[in-house]
């Protein structure tokens, strides 16, 4: 596990970089891409770099990480609308390359399986972009998610709910129970993970995750069994590493050779 420390904007070109290596050198790239706010730097670049720098996504697949059960098709917080508004309609991915699991499906446990199936056709996710939740969350593997899970319905606990009521006018109420997730054994299959987090909120789900014992209690401390995982956190959410110091003199002193 690589992390790295520095400000906000920084740590979205690194991801940017790290992005646009694997669409310019492979034919056929599988990206996973996370909602929340912390990656939205991270998708600004990238449609830059589409608009100025001819980066192109038209030979790429990519899959969201879930998706909210029983919320209309047309909201604005279906996860679907937000990963096109912040980065499918804004670069030349081709119709049809971006998926999400259907939370809208009569038969939830069936689109699940359909979803892994689909991701394991695309031939696996080469790099995936994950968030964290202040409770140590990644996708909506909720505390107390088995380390091995696969794309399934989970139940939201009420301080995921809380922090996402921000995006629902501050109304708890009106976020939604349930969702459809990969798990956490189906996110440890992407080749390379690259989590990125922002601000002292997260500051105690990064160093369980980095530091801690691995854990149910938090799900994203399974991310240290993964050989490729790259994680940015800007000094705030840095703030609880007891290695910090030392995550900073890796980084400065990091190979030429050795790429994220």
């Amino acid at each position: 596990m690589e992390v790295v420390i520095a400000d906000e904007d920084t740590l979205a070109l690194l991801a940017a970089d790290t992005i646009e290596r694997l669409l310019r050198t492979e034919a056929a790239p599988v990206l996973g891409l996370a909602t929340g706010s912390s990656p939205l730097r991270i998708y600004d670049e990238l449609t830059r770099r589409h608009a100025e720098a001819a980066l192109s996504f038209t030979h790429a697949q990519a899959f969201m990480l879930d998706e909210y059960v029983g919320i209309a098709d047309d909201h604005p917080q279906r996860y679907r609308n937000v990963i096109d508004t912040a980065i499918a309609t804004r670069v030349d991915f081709p119709d049809g390359a971006v998926h999400g699991p259907d939370g809208s499906a009569d038969d939830l446990a069936a689109a699940a399986a359909d979803y892994e199936r689909m991701i394991a056709e695309a031939g696996g996710i080469d790099l995936q972009i994950l968030g964290i939740g202040t409770d140590g969350h990644i996708a909506f593997n909720e505390p107390g998610s088995s380390l091995a899970s696969r794309t399934r319905v989970k139940t939201l606990t009420r301080q995921t709910r809380a922090d996402n009521a921000r995006f629902f006018d501050d109304d708890i109420d009106r976020v939604p129970n349930h969702c459809l997730t990969q798990g956490l054994g189906t996110i440890m299959e992407a080749r390379h993970l690259v989590l990125i987090a922002v601000g002292g909120n997260k500051a105690e789900a990064v160093h369980q995750m980095v530091e801690g014992p691995i854990s149910a209690m938090w799900p994203a401390t399974v991310l240290q069994l993964h050989p490729h995982v790259t994680v940015l956190v800007d000094d705030q959410a840095a703030s609880r590493l007891q290695l910090g110091d030392y995550y900073r003199h890796a980084y400065e002193n990091k190979p030429e050779w050795q790429n994220f």
